[in-house]
């Protein structure tokens, strides 16, 4: 019992002035009613089966279905003032094929046009309403024209036998021959439309660009008319990829990541303020993914575009150049790559022969008999060679320090949901050898999950770290990250520990996982509410590393110094 409450105690001593930068000043209410939401949690999980699932918290957002495949996320009072938390819906496939249509619907009302020509001009503009509104009704030629659109009621598509007519495709003329043309006039029959539209359809995948059979032609062929020419198949999967293309076209939809999830999630976060905001929403499948980038998984503090960079800098070689910038010497001859072997610093380029100090990089003839004694450090040339390897040393130092954290956390956070597996055992190990219901041992689970979220948020802070210039925002960043840092250290050290049988200590350990569990989530609120702030707030400095050639980076008020 000793070892638990040692555990519990806090992370380390904070004084008054320290805490209240830390925001820890929470009073005794505060902690009962956080432990008293933990435990409601832990109470509404009756009808939930153990998930190993990836290692998510279910009861972070809950989904409540509306009418017509509309789902809600259901948010806490005590979250919706959250920063860090961005609003969304999820839609499934009957309440996006709505939306479409009403969208449609009220374009043609505006326009006083057919609903398919009005769904024809949306998709020209990425279904952005506004924008085509204030075209539209500025040069409607004009807009029409550039859509694919001719809106002349007297020419609309439909089957004809005309008298007379041949074919230019098959040369067919027979007098029964039904033919069909767009509203431009171009007329073919209708078994070569249907044959062009269908491949069009099923081998290129094409759904709202399909233009006339003539050649030069850009009158696009609307719904009705791909209604009159292939069959029930090939217009399910014209409609599927009109949906999709709805989908893909939007700023404010996105489809679910997850394999065969046919869900949308639309949020109205708009691609400017992803500089600023980390858009995290969850699907009603379970899966959660940033909507900014689209990425499986939540990685804030970091924003989408410091992730690209990071994952970028993580993948291709260019550490692998910084090693050997700081590891070898090129041959100032050939310029072929050496690296010392010994501790002697006269050189010979195994390709050109050409003979040098490793030192200075100075021609070896010129040293005289002091041959192992270098003293020419003070030329210019051999004292920028050795700042240059400097630098590249420390860079290299620099990188190594924060990608071994985050990879480090990022492989805990894995090994944390295959404890998922070892936590079903122990809880059942629990529920015999305790009177607490398999409801009452939930708390190991979640437990797990919070360890998870945890590890997962840290392993990003290490790469929001390393763009970060210095100055006291990044200190007081970096003082609460290890607050959560030890934290999360303590409560995984507690879920891993062999099970002790007796019943007092069972019920010791519900207590301080509970306690240590609540005290890893605030701190993790901590984290993310702060960063949030910061983004939105401009407070975030950022050093050359995260700034392209030429630029200040996303935020004006960004440092150029070298952290």
């Amino acid at each position: 019992m000793d070892d638990l409450d040692e555990m519990n105690s806090p992370v380390s001593p904070i004084s008054p002035q320290k805490r209240r930068h830390h925001d820890l000043s929470q009073d005794d209410d505060e902690d009962e009613d956080a432990l008293a939401e933990f435990a409601m949690d832990e109470d509404g999980d009756q009808d939930d089966d153990f998930d190993g699932g990836d290692g998510e918290d279910d009861d972070d957002v809950d989904i409540d279905m509306g009418n017509s495949g509309v789902f809600s996320p259901v948010v806490a009072d005590r979250d919706r003032d959250k920063t860090h938390i961005v609003s969304f819906t999820v839609h499934a496939v009957p309440a996006i094929v709505e939306t479409q249509t009403r969208e449609a619907n009220h374009v043609a009302t505006l326009l006083g046009t057919q609903p398919e020509h009005a769904a024809t001009l949306l998709r020209a503009f990425r279904w952005n309403k506004e924008r085509l509104i204030d075209l539209y009704f500025n040069d409607p030629d004009a807009t029409s024209a550039t859509a694919g659109v001719i809106l002349d009621s007297r020419k609309q598509p439909r089957p004809l036998v005309v008298p007379g007519f041949v074919c230019d495709v098959c040369c067919a003329d027979d007098d029964d021959l039904l033919s069909l043309a767009l509203s431009c006039g171009h007329r073919f029959c209708v078994g070569c439309y249907g044959h062009y539209v269908e491949t069009k359809i099923k081998d290129e995948g094409e759904s709202r660009r399909i233009q006339c059979m003539q050649r030069g032609c850009g009158v696009i062929v609307d719904e009705k008319t791909v209604e009159q020419c292939v069959g029930k198949d090939v217009l399910a999967k014209y409609k599927d990829l009109l949906l999709r293309t709805f989908v893909d076209d939007s700023d404010f939809y996105r489809w679910c990541p997850a394999p065969n999830c046919q869900f949308a999630v639309e949020c109205h976060v708009t691609p400017a303020r992803l500089a600023r905001v980390v858009p995290t929403v969850t699907c009603q499948c379970g899966t959660t993914f940033c909507f900014g980038c689209g990425a499986t998984g939540d990685h804030k503090p970091c924003t989408c575009w410091l992730v690209k960079k990071w994952l970028k800098k993580c993948a291709d070689d260019s550490e692998t150049s910084n090693w050997i910038s700081a590891n070898t010497k090129e041959c100032t001859k050939c310029g072929s790559t050496i690296e010392k072997n010994g501790g002697c610093n006269h050189m010979t380029c195994r390709r050109c022969k050409h003979e040098f100090c490793w030192v200075c990089a100075g021609p070896w003839s010129e040293h005289g008999t002091q041959w192992y004694n270098c003293n020419r450090f003070d030329e210019k040339e051999a004292v920028e060679a050795r700042d240059h390897q400097a630098k590249s040393r420390a860079a290299l130092q620099r990188y190594l320090h924060y990608y071994n954290r985050y990879a480090n956390h990022e492989q805990s956070a894995k090994l944390s949901q295959e404890l998922h597996s070892k936590t079903e055992k122990k809880m059942s190990e629990v529920q015999a050898n305790s009177t607490l219901s398999w409801i009452e041992v939930q708390f190991l689970r979640k437990a797990v999950d919070v360890v998870v979220d945890c590890r997962t948020t840290l392993k990003w802070t290490y790469a929001f770290a390393y763009y970060l210039a210095r100055d006291n925002q990044t200190a007081l960043f970096e003082d609460n990250q290890r607050d959560l840092e030890m934290a999360v250290e303590q409560l995984s050290e507690l879920l891993e520990r062999p099970l002790e049988p007796e019943a007092d200590k069972i019920a010791e350990l519900k207590r301080v996982v509970q306690d240590k569990s609540v005290y890893c989530s605030s701190r993790r609120e901590v984290v993310l509410e702060d960063t949030a702030k910061g983004l939105l707030e401009d407070r975030w400095k950022y050093n050359t590393d995260a700034q392209p050639a030429g630029s200040a980076g996303p935020s004006g008020g960004g440092s150029s110094s070298s952290a």
